[in-house]
């Protein structure tokens, strides 16, 4: 099949990652696939379309102005005409609206991956509801976890073109060369050091990390942000606030963090909501012990037996879970060696390509019949 996929990617992040693992995958699996990345004028490249054409995968940029949504549609509407792909698959929200409004002049099957609702910002509300909308254009719509399809089945037309199916962790070994090479940071190993990762914004709750953290000032903790996002300077203040200063740094953005985990004791996830975070297996691959709240697909990748899971938006039960891995660290040690078997078993690439395979099939015969 000839495979495009559309995209606004930002500089990092789990869709990014999903996208990549999808389109080098099927690459190598003989599909004839290019990406559609949605760029504004006058910015850097994400590091995301350097790392495709290094793996093969035809990039073909739509490059227009802020905001300017008739041109991206026109440009996009121009490439699926010349190119004729046999399924255009879309991932976001601005993306899906695009993808779902070419209406019949798009002869391709289209597919959306929901990926997460994040709530937020008006305007980010706003987008999540066109795209929701937009779900009924398509061919078939997948969600990254149980907990999204059942709260998408609500919709009466969406049940029948609609599939769960988790996201799969590539082993480090088939993805770049450079993702490889580590380069922890400099860590005390006096120190108990948790990592958090991720976009600081409400969803993913940064916040709540830092008020367990107020509760654990007698255990020797360090934790490591890494990443940015809108909340940063709010949660700097909160840290300041609460005295907090020396025992947080402030990493910012880093590619490929997911290289820095084995420097750590522990990976708190504390989102409000998720998807299936690719976070989550980058750390299981890396055998660190794991501290996550029961959101999203979280509870369809690890149960209590390979991690502890505490309930969203309770900083009380995040510092008690951090407090018992600290006291504990042979019991995490073990739970998250049963993690990594895990990963390894249900999580393997090759079935994940196989199914989307299906996926498309069936679509694109449910849409030759009408």
């Amino acid at each position: 099949m000839k495979i495009f996929h559309l995209l606004a990617p930002a500089p990092f992040g789990g869709l990014e990652r999903v996208v990549f693992a999808l389109a080098a995958g099927q690459k190598a699996s003989g599909h004839e696939v290019a990406v559609l990345p949605i760029l504004e004028t006058d910015t850097t490249e994400p590091s995301l379309i350097a790392e495709l054409r290094n793996v093969g995968v035809q990039v073909i940029p739509i490059i227009q102005h802020p905001r300017a949504y008739q041109a991206q549609r026109k440009a996009l509407q121009e490439i699926c005409i010349r190119l004729a792909p046999d399924v255009l698959h879309s991932h976001g929200s601005h993306p899906d609206v695009l993808a779902a409004s070419l209406g019949a002049t798009c002869g391709a099957t289209r597919i959306s991956t929901a990926h997460g609702f994040t709530g937020g910002t008006f305007r980010n509300r706003i987008y999540q509801w066109m795209q929701r909308v937009s779900y009924h254009r398509f061919d078939a719509v997948v969600a990254v976890s149980r907990k999204l399809a059942e709260e998408l089945a609500s919709t009466k037309s969406l049940r029948t073109k609609l599939s769960a199916l988790p996201n799969a962790w590539f082993a480090p070994d088939s993805l770049l060369a450079s993702e490889l090479v580590p380069h922890p940071p400099a860590l005390s190993r006096e120190k108990f050091n948790i990592a958090w990762i991720g976009r600081m914004s409400r969803e993913k709750g940064p916040d709540i990390l830092i008020e367990a953290l107020s509760a654990l000032r007698d255990l020797p903790i360090h934790v490591t942000m890494i990443g940015d996002g809108i909340e940063r300077p709010k949660l700097q203040s909160r840290a300041t606030e609460l005295q907090l200063d020396r025992r947080i740094s402030w990493a910012g953005e880093v590619p490929r963090a997911s290289r820095l985990l084995p420097a750590f004791d522990l990976l708190v996830i504390s989102s409000r909501t998720e998807g299936t975070p690719i976070t989550l297996f980058e750390a299981m691959h890396a055998n660190v012990p794991v501290v996550a709240t029961l959101v999203g697909g979280v509870p369809d990748v690890i149960s209590q037996a390979e991690a502890i899971l505490i309930p969203p938006g309770d900083s009380a039960a995040l510092s008690s879970a951090i407090r018992s891995v600290v006291n504990a660290p042979a019991e995490a040690r073990i739970r998250a060696t049963r993690a990594r078997n895990r990963l390894e078993t249900d999580f393997a690439p090759t079935p994940w390509l196989e199914s989307y395979d299906r996926i498309y099939r069936n679509a694109s015969s449910a849409r030759d019949r009408f």
